[in-house]
Order: structure tokens, then sequence, then C-alpha cells
């Protein structure tokens, strides 16, 4: 399987891209009304995101009624997929039983998380 892209994205950018690929199309007035809820951004703050990821081709723009509509250029499918193979190459060596053991004796996990585990290793056994 070829290697995913990883997207390296802080905090703010993917709080943004999570606004995006909720509402596909938004303003910056959009995203700031969205992430006033969870902290202090500003308007400006937000706005020179929004250039800087255009900048790295993960947003793209058009202009409507004298604003800017901003919309995600890469899927989060496309985002969670490098993200996570990276991280699994960097801390496990590839391995993800290895990561999912960590997981499961450093966190707490419920009897419903369990079940839904055991499900989706069935479902991929049958796969196989």
């Amino acid at each position: 399987m070829p290697k995913s892209k990883v997207y390296r994205l802080g905090d703010l950018q993917l709080k943004i891209m999570k606004v995006l690929w909720l509402q596909a199309e938004v303003t910056v007035g959009d995203v700031h009304q969205t992430l006033v809820r969870e902290g202090e951004w500003a308007y400006t703050t937000i706005a020179t995101m929004l250039r800087k990821m255009e900048a790295r081709g993960l947003v793209r723009h058009r202009l409507h009624e004298r604003k800017f509509l901003y919309r995600p250029t890469v899927r989060a499918e496309e985002v969670t997929q490098g993200i996570s193979s990276h991280f699994i190459d960097r801390l496990f060596e590839g391995s993800l039983a290895d990561m999912v053991a960590h997981l499961l004796t450093t966190r707490q996990v419920s009897r419903e998380e369990l079940t839904r585990l055991e499900a989706l290793i069935a479902e991929r056994k049958k796969r196989l």
C-alpha cells in the first residue's frame, strides 16, 4: 500500500478543517463564530490561518458577494489516514497490535468500547 501523505496540522488548523468538513463552504466569519465558543480566537487570526492553509493547499477560496468562501481541498479521511499511519510507524515501528496493546493498558476502556473493538476485529477477519 502506498504511503499516505502526512498533513501536519496545528490545533487551530485542525479545528478550522473540522468546521470546513462539516459545513463544506464557509466564510472567515462562519469559522470564527463556530470556534469562538471553544476559545478566544480573533477574527484576524482565523483569516490569517486560512490564508496560510490555502498557501499549503489545504483549502481554497472563491469570491462570492464580496466575501471569500473557503472549502477544504483534502478530505478528513486523508488527514486521519496520514497522521495515524505516521504515528504508528514512528512510535510503534508500524505495529498496530503494539499500538492497541499500549492504548488498552494506558487508557480507561469501557465494556462498550471493548465490544465495539471486538466487532470491528471480527468484521475485518471476515474480509481476509
